[in-house]
């Protein structure tokens, strides 16, 4: 059944939520803070392994780096396309309206964490690859196991940031769900470089979204989203990379 991996993955995100919230009553703000960078940090590999494996690769011996151009342009006309459209502020309008319709008006926690845990756990390769795959073949495995990540990171940041990181299960439903429709409508064009373009660009979205978990910084991920768009059309321009 198509779309069934992104089911699974969604409501793996909304039990690991629940039991955040089950558990994060029974932690101190110091052991939260804790579980916080610990989530970081574990973001920044998850981001960094993607990101490498799509860079690094070895030949009789030899580690070599490639993709360089392909990551710096997208990531700068992406960013420039998101900034001007300020995805971002959509986001953070959509948590807004989520703060207020499930009477969380007096979190000032609940923006950041449905902002942030949105951007972890829709961007990352397994979401885009998971569901493209599912798209294409029906094959839901990799989102299978995404969902049980998800579980794990939704439920460590709802214990850190609070309730606001369950809601995360919306845009993925929707980001996921869309990504499959548009995967099996595009499957007689989508390439396997168009797909290791795309995972190599969301790993390194991935990657600063740990760097804003861990230090605080303000990037704004959500605004460099359609990066991903550019690695897609430049994947039909192999001889410029």
């Amino acid at each position: 059944m198509i779309g069934l991996g992104t089911l699974i993955n969604t409501i793996g995100i909304v039990i690991g939520g629940f039991s955040g919230m089950f558990f994060g009553e029974l932690l101190k703000n110091r052991y939260q803070e804790a579980l916080n960078m610990v989530c970081g940090v574990s973001v920044l590999f998850i981001g960094i392994a993607g990101a490498m494996e799509g860079m690094l690769s070895v030949k009789d011996g030899v580690i070599t780096s490639s993709q360089a151009m392909l990551v710096t342009l997208c990531l700068a006309f992406g960013t420039l396309i998101g900034e001007i459209i300020d995805i971002e502020c959509f986001f953070e309008k959509f948590g807004e309206w989520l703060k207020h319709k499930t009477g969380s008006s007096k979190d000032s926690k609940f923006v950041n964490a449905f902002v942030t845990s949105s951007l972890t756990v829709c961007i990352g390769a397994m979401a885009i690859v998971g569901a493209i795959q599912d798209g294409i073949s029906g094959n839901w495995s990799i989102l299978a196991t995404k969902a049980i990540l998800d579980f794990i990171i939704i439920m460590i940041m709802t214990c850190s940031l609070g309730k606001g990181c369950i809601f995360s299960a919306i845009p993925v439903l929707i980001f996921q769900g869309l990504t499959t429709v548009l995967a099996s409508l595009l499957k007689p064009i989508m390439t396997d470089l168009a797909i290791k373009y795309l995972s190599l660009i969301g790993s390194i979205l991935i990657f600063c979204v740990g760097t804003n978990l861990v230090w605080n910084k303000k990037i704004r991920v959500a605004n460099m989203l359609p990066s991903i768009i550019l690695a897609v059309i430049a994947a039909f321009l192999p001889s410029l990379f």
